[in-house]
């Protein structure tokens, strides 16, 4: 039992190095691509291509004093970056980047996911109730109704993918991709013609739910000056920061996983890990492009999109494959 404790230590501690290390990076890394994107200088002062600037940042922010607002909910207020990073954290765990290398393997990896995922939105709505700030709570009333109706399709986009493998174990899943890109989910076949369509709804939700330009309805700084975060500073912004740096990986990873065979590299050209690193960081330089390239949405046009296309298409390619797996 020791042992089995100690294991679950070292998973989570080496979780949250990760994240942290990762959140910190991928800022310089989004920093430096907007202002190669927008012709203009990213961080170049800090040491070699500023390199240095994340952990300078990192130390502002843990020195800098934690201010509750007046009339605020000390409780809420507190607890609500917390909600953000937990979940974040105990995604990675059941993640396996590579065939031995996971920290925890479930059965059910994909519902746990997901349940976690799920109290990301409670998060936003604590920070956003909890600072008594109209910005804040009207930006996250946002941002949940924008969890909500990009949950659905991601879900329903999840069951196809569950039923065709008949597991919802995230390594087997990899396995039922295994031997070369054609057997990858990403690409058609008789019993599920449309996982193109698939693919590209699932990614179109992995942004709305990280809320990620054009879908960032939840900060809108030209809005809501910066949404549910308005009156958080120091390590509270922090933990935003680094979940929402967090949940883009594990988003990267459940579309490897899911969609790109995970760590099954074609002809053995690479060991698994660095293959998985590979595609999950491609699928975030595909992010980071996109949110320089793109200007943000409305909140009607947002919803729409969801509910009158993702969903309805999403719901047919569920129905069309089972009905194809019934016939072959």
């Amino acid at each position: 039992m020791s042992l089995t404790i100690l294991n679950a230590i070292i998973a989570v501690v080496a979780a949250i190095a990760f994240a942290a290390v990762n959140a910190a990076y991928l800022v310089w890394a989004e920093r430096r691509g907007a202002g190669r994107i927008q012709r203009r200088p990213g961080p170049n002062v800090n040491g070699p291509f500023g390199l240095l600037q994340p952990p300078a940042d990192g130390i502002k922010l843990m020195a800098k004093q934690l201010v509750i607002p007046g009339g605020a909910d000390k409780a809420l207020f507190m607890v609500a970056p917390v909600l953000a990073m937990v979940p974040a954290i105990m995604s990675f765990v059941t993640i396996p980047f590579s065939e031995n290398i996971v920290a925890r393997s479930m059965n059910i990896g994909v519902l746990m996911i997901f349940s976690f995922a799920s109290l990301g939105a409670m998060a936003i709505l604590l920070a956003g109730w909890g600072s008594r700030n109209k910005y804040g709570v009207m930006a996250s009333v946002r941002a949940v109704s924008q969890n909500i109706s990009y949950e659905i399709p991601m879900l329903i986009t999840v069951i196809t993918i569950v039923m065709m493998t008949g597991s919802m174990d995230l390594e087997q899943l990899v396995a039922a991709q295994a031997g070369g890109i054609w057997n990858w989910n990403l690409i058609p076949s008789l019993s599920s013609p449309l996982m193109p369509v698939s693919f590209l709804i699932f990614f179109i939700c992995s942004l709305a739910e990280t809320n990620r330009a054009p879908f960032d309805l939840g900060e809108a700084e030209s809005e809501l000056v910066a949404g549910f975060h308005t009156e958080y500073g120091s390590m509270g912004f922090g933990l935003f920061f680094m979940a929402e740096y967090a949940n883009i990986v594990i988003g990267a990873s459940l579309i490897t996983i899911l969609f790109l065979g995970g760590w099954d590299c074609p002809l053995g050209l690479f060991p698994g890990v660095w293959w998985f690193l590979l595609k999950i960081y491609l699928l975030i330089f595909s992010f980071i492009w996109i949110r320089w390239t793109f200007p943000r949405t409305t909140i009607y046009g947002l919803l729409n999109l969801s509910w009158k296309i993702l969903i309805p298409i999403s719901l047919f390619n569920l129905l069309l494959t089972a009905g194809l797996l019934k016939v072959f």
